[in-house]
């Protein structure tokens, strides 16, 4: 995903390979995750490229103050929560994807989540959505880093694998034209509930809500300690321009999407 990222992070070509951004410009599939062993994960590229459906907007009701997508994808979230008055920013690694996010109205960095980012420390809610907790391959790891990203007391909003799944494997895109090889290799992980609330408590993250939408499994966790990362020292001293820049309306910014 990024050059700064654990030992087990992928490099920041995988998601920005061909295939993806083909499947995104086409608006549909067929998209793969394929393991060494060659077993397909079907990536649901025409749900991403469609508006926020009512599964999402569980999610983004749940949100508090500003947002950050992580692993955006064409930016359906970011487009949903700007238009109902949330700040928001979408990071993603694919230029395809942060073009289109931008295409929708939202703002969005080419940026992997393990590198440095504005407002570290200060975000109200992070999102981990579409299978994004697999993000560098390790949970541990990113919700390590993830919790460095809120602000005291933030939010995690994320999305379980359907089933109960723990696994950390090499995973490829795959188009469906039988051209192996053709894209890099990099670190994934799929993780059901029971796995995810686990990795979660192991590391001082409480859930404080659980449900399921559209047979899609959702977790919002909380983290009240402080958790002060190293990278942030590579954060910019003007880390809160950048953000007034992109968000001129509010930077604390508690505008409840939707709900009391």
């Amino acid at each position: 995903m990024s050059t700064v990222t654990p030992a087990a992070g992928p490099g920041p070509a995988a998601w920005a390979t061909d295939p993806y951004a083909r499947a995104l410009s086409r608006g549909c599939g067929p998209l793969f995750l394929r393991r060494a062993d060659g077993w397909l994960l079907p990536l649901d590229v025409e749900r991403w490229c469609a508006d926020a459906d009512a599964a999402d907007l569980s999610a983004l009701r749940r949100s508090e103050g500003t947002v950050i997508d992580i692993g955006c994808g064409p930016g359906r979230l970011v487009a949903a929560l700007a238009a109902r008055g949330h700040s928001a920013l979408g990071i993603d690694v694919s230029d395809a994807a942060v073009g289109h996010t931008q295409r929708l109205g939202g703002s969005a960095l080419r940026r992997s989540v393990f590198e440095p980012l504005p407002g570290e420390g200060r975000w109200g809610t992070a999102l981990l959505i579409d299978g994004n907790i697999g993000i560098g391959g390790d949970p541990r790891a990113l919700l390590r880093r993830v919790a460095a990203l809120l602000a005291p007391g933030g939010l995690l909003i994320t999305e379980a694998a359907p089933h109960e799944v723990d696994e950390q494997v090499q995973v490829r895109l795959d188009d469906g034209r039988g051209s192996v090889g053709s894209a890099p290799h990099f670190p994934w992980a799929r993780v059901g509930v029971s796995a995810l609330l686990e990795y979660a408590r192991s590391d001082g993250w409480d859930a404080v809500d659980q449900w399921e939408a559209g047979s899609r499994p959702f977790l919002a966790l909380r983290r009240t300690r402080t958790v002060r990362s190293t990278r942030q020292r590579a954060d910019t001293a003007n880390s809160a321009a950048v953000i007034s820049s992109q968000f001129p309306r509010n930077l604390s910014g508690d505008i409840p999407v939707a709900g009391p």
